[in-house]
């Protein structure tokens, strides 16, 4: 049993508050939401300043998110592949977050603090803009204030509930530290096993990207499909050689000739969790050999392999449907941007036009 004297709430409740928030912010699954909980019953009792604790939990939250903001700067592109190559889910959470960014602006700086998975990985996706830095931290500090209030406050209106529980936990000898501490291992808990029982069936149709390219080499070389989103596309204009465009909701499209041969997808995600659920969702309709490349189009790359301009908009519509595209005249070299300003595709027509 964790003790925690009575009077040391008073002097460490706010710097506590601090850590744990920090924590929570820069990506350890730790959650923060039941410490500001249990800090507002002490802010009820007199022994926490309500506006101590709200400002330790904005500090912790604006540190955290300036160092993720400051590494998507810096790092671009490059940083959010590193993230997807750490959850399964973060492929979703980005093109949630492009979307909800498309349509709200900035403002989706201060919605995503209440969207769970998106107060992550929107403070490093919003430095891969054009993002104004003063903008991005005004809609920072205007979410996480809200954030903040919104469950000290629900932890003061629920005083009397929190107050019954942390009473009946001490009856089994317990104390609120040890519930902190068995929440966030059965969080982590959580996060492993949910990690796992996704990657576990899709790990068994990858295929590597030396595999694949001695695969192109015989006679009928694998048909090989873009997976992409079309902003994505946009952002980064090359491709594998010989590929067709396929959105996750046309799959009706494909010749049904290449139902017999052998498939490969891939999209941009080092995790490619779009690229693997279509694989599975092609099997489902009938595709027999399908796999989806390990790491994507940024794995095929970083082993030196060709690549190809993507045709352009007008082009590309006069193509078969269904049918792998041809390959343009020679090959171009593409730099990978790893500069301040990248998803220009995704921004906004004002920021990206400043």
């Amino acid at each position: 049993m964790i003790e925690f004297p009575a009077a040391a709430v008073a002097t460490w409740g706010s710097a506590l508050v601090f850590v744990n928030v920090l924590i929570a912010r820069l990506g350890i699954p730790i959650p923060a939401v039941p410490l500001l909980l249990f800090a507002g019953v002490a802010i009820i009792d007199h022994r926490l300043s309500f506006w101590h604790v709200l400002g330790a939990a904005v500090l912790g939250a604006l540190t955290g998110d300036s160092v993720w903001f400051t590494a998507g700067r810096v790092f671009g592109r490059r940083l959010i592949h590193a993230l997807a190559r750490l959850s399964v889910t973060v492929e979703a959470r980005i093109r949630r977050a492009r979307a909800l960014f498309v349509r709200f602006g900035p403002g989706i700086v201060a919605i995503s603090k209440f969207v769970p998975g998106l107060a992550i990985i929107t403070p490093p996706l919003m430095g891969t803009t054009r993002v104004n830095p003063a903008i991005f931290f005004a809609w920072d500090a205007l979410g996480v204030t809200a954030w903040a209030s919104f469950w000290l406050l629900g932890g003061a209106l629920f005083e009397r509930h929190l107050r019954m529980f942390i009473l009946e936990v001490r009856r089994h000898g317990w104390t609120a530290i040890d519930v902190l501490v068995a929440l966030a291992l059965i969080y982590l808990l959580y996060r492993l096993i949910r990690r796992w029982r996704v990657q576990a069936p899709l790990k068994l149709a990858s295929v590597t990207p030396e595999r694949l390219d001695a695969m192109l080499r015989p006679a009928m070389p694998p048909v090989i499909f873009d997976a992409r989103p079309d902003p994505v596309r946009q952002q980064e204009p090359y491709r594998l050689p010989r590929v067709m465009h396929i959105e996750r909701n046309s799959l009706e499209e494909v010749d049904a000739s290449a139902v017999e041969h052998n498939t490969v997808v891939y999209c941009v995600c080092p995790d490619h969790e779009t690229a693997r659920t279509l694989s599975q969702q092609m099997r489902d309709k009938g595709f027999k050999r399908v796999r989806a490349i390990k790491g994507g189009l940024d794995a095929w790359e970083r082993r030196g392999y060709a690549v190809e301009p993507v045709p352009s908009h007008r082009s590309r519509s006069s193509e078969d449907p269904g049918r792998p595209g041809e390959p343009c005249e020679g090959e171009a070299s593409f730099a990978q941007e790893s500069g301040s300003v990248t998803l220009r595709a995704v921004a906004s027509r004002r920021l990206l036009s400043a």
